[in-house]
């Protein structure tokens, strides 16, 4: 999974069977490209998320969706935002426009002057510590940025399944999707382990 998201590929990472029970496209930020978006937004629930670093949330001035947050995984989302205008978006909900804001939420010399709230991703904090401190996919995300050496920002989005669409896709259709579409498969145990 490492070598693939080195490369600027997207895997796809499933949590605990007791957790979510999910398998979520995961690729280091920096890297996405709008095709790659256009595939996220293709597979997926369409809520792109990206996972960041508490410290770069708090520098891009986005704080947290809710004072109380009542998810019961503790999922920490942040204001939702946009690039502006001024990097060339239209209505923020293209896959381009969304590859963009990707783009520059992961570029550390952007500033919170160029994104605009709300928006059309959902910017996630990560925990301090990783996938050893939470085993969500918001923590893998960030962690396997950084294992592959780019900014320690992912962007993340459920798979829905194509057996029931009406559901999230689990394990075996997971596999069978990985092998079919070529992604690498990993969980959130074997990032932890590594």
């Amino acid at each position: 999974a490492i070598a693939s998201m080195k490369r600027g590929e997207m895997v796809v990472v499933v949590d605990d069977m007791d957790r979510e029970n999910e398998g979520d496209f995961i690729m280091a930020a920096d890297q996405c490209t709008e095709l790659d978006m256009a595939r996220i937004v293709r597979y997926s629930s369409g809520v792109v998320c990206i996972a960041m670093e508490g410290s770069r949330l708090e520098e891009l001035k986005l704080p947290p969706m809710v004072t109380n947050n009542q998810d019961p995984k503790g999922t920490a989302f942040s204001v939702t935002v946009d690039a502006t205008k001024k990097h060339g978006i239209t209505t923020g909900i293209s896959a381009s426009d969304r590859a963009t804001t990707i783009n520059l939420l992961a570029n550390p010399s952007t500033a919170a002057i160029d994104f605009h709230r709300p928006g059309h991703i959902f910017p996630l904090r990560a925990q301090e510590g990783g996938v050893l401190a939470r085993d969500g996919h918001t923590e893998a995300a960030v962690d396997l940025s950084r294992l592959a050496g780019r900014n320690p920002a992912g962007v993340l989005c459920e798979i829905v399944s194509e057996d029931n669409p009406t559901e999230m896709m689990r394990l075996p259709e997971i596999r069978r999707f990985c092998k079919r579409h070529g992604f690498v498969l990993t969980s959130i145990v074997d990032i932890a382990q590594y």
